[in-house]
């Protein structure tokens, strides 16, 4: 039986959604995995219950903050507090250097909150520079190869 895998994209220009494509279209090709994939106006299931891994990509908006569309389901994640040790997740972060303070912001907050509601990350967190790297998907895709290794 094929490992459930939903990708969570949430972004504030589109970069998220085109590293997450190609990530399901990486993902499928394996056939090792069912992947579905949800974009942050489709609020998930908060207790990740009909997933096995959980695979975030997410970009981080003005000054670490989370994207605006995905705030419904980051604040209803907080109020919830669901318990996620079942749980495993990999995480894709974008930032722009540009802001030191507050690089990667909204992957870095993430990772901690998942962590904490008892989720276990796979492998290091994908950090990714927009303001030095143009194609987001190709760097992600590189890590992504990484991360399906040590599954």
């Amino acid at each position: 039986m094929n490992q459930r895998l939903t990708i969570l994209a949430a972004s504030q220009s589109g970069t998220a959604f085109h590293v997450a494509e190609a990530f399901k279209e990486r993902l499928d090709q394996t056939g090792r995995f069912e992947v579905t994939l949800i974009e942050e106006d489709d609020m998930p299931d908060l207790s990740f219950a009909d997933t096995d891994i959980l695979l975030l990509v997410i970009a981080t908006h003005g000054e670490g903050e989370m994207p605006e569309p995905f705030m419904p389901t980051y604040e209803a994640l907080l109020a919830l507090r669901p318990d996620l040790s079942r749980l495993r997740y990999g995480i894709v972060a974008l930032g722009d250097t540009t802001y030191h303070q507050t690089f990667c912001g909204a992957g870095r907050s993430l990772d901690e909150i998942l962590a904490a509601f008892g989720a276990a990350r796979i492998g290091t967190r994908c950090e990714i520079d927009a303001s030095s790297q143009p194609f987001a998907d190709e760097e992600a895709v590189g890590w992504l190869g990484y991360w399906m290794l040590v599954l």
